[in-house]
């Protein structure tokens, strides 16, 4: 009977450790998510802004079309990804052709004295700055449920359940550099 009632009590014990287990897991899932929906109202601004960025500078540059059909065309990709991957290689993408982009406008000093130009590069620096918080906070969460999901015990309710590591939001090592600075607005 005393057996009986052991091997009760360690089975519900062992039921409630499992059920403690995968709740964490689905809470750091759903915290990831959260994290990238965070992530996603900064790229839509970005979205939204490419736009007039490019009309302006279009009028000014009107050779650097390549440059300016690269950023367009990224953009679109970017708008029309819809995993949280490949949400994150369009971004990538467009954040290369954007690093360009100002790259190519050094080169109009008129243009870097447009108010217009100014404003927007103003709110892009801006929604660029928010990006890397967001996306610093995003691969944080990221890490939590990386760890979760690779570390013993949890990893074995995990490949049970179908969590699995979620790739980082890294920016490409090649474009680093440009990119962990904010743009530059001279006068």
């Amino acid at each position: 009977m005393t057996t009986g009632i052991i091997i009760l009590v360690v089975v519900a014990v062992l039921a409630l450790w499992a059920v403690g287990i995968y709740n964490n897991l689905v809470k750091l899932r759903n915290n990831r998510e959260n994290a990238f929906a965070n992530i996603d109202v900064q790229l839509k601004q970005r979205h939204d802004l490419i736009p007039q960025l490019v009309a302006t500078v279009k009028g000014y540059a009107t050779h650097e079309k390549e440059v300016l059909m690269r950023v367009t065309e990224a953009r679109t990709a970017a708008m029309g990804a819809h995993t949280v991957n490949d949400k994150i290689a369009a971004e990538n993408t467009l954040s290369t052709a954007l690093s360009g982009l100002r790259v190519s406008l050094e080169a109009y000093p008129e243009l870097k004295a447009n108010q217009n130009f100014l404003q927007l590069q103003g709110e892009i620096s801006d929604v660029e700055n928010k990006l890397a918080a967001t996306r610093r906070f995003f691969n944080s969460t990221t890490r939590e449920l990386n760890n979760a999901v690779q570390t013993f015990p949890s990893n074995i309710l995990a490949g049970m359940f179908g969590f699995r590591r979620e790739p980082m939001f890294e920016i490409p090592q090649a474009d680093r550099a440009t990119l962990d600075k904010a743009p530059e607005i001279s006068f």
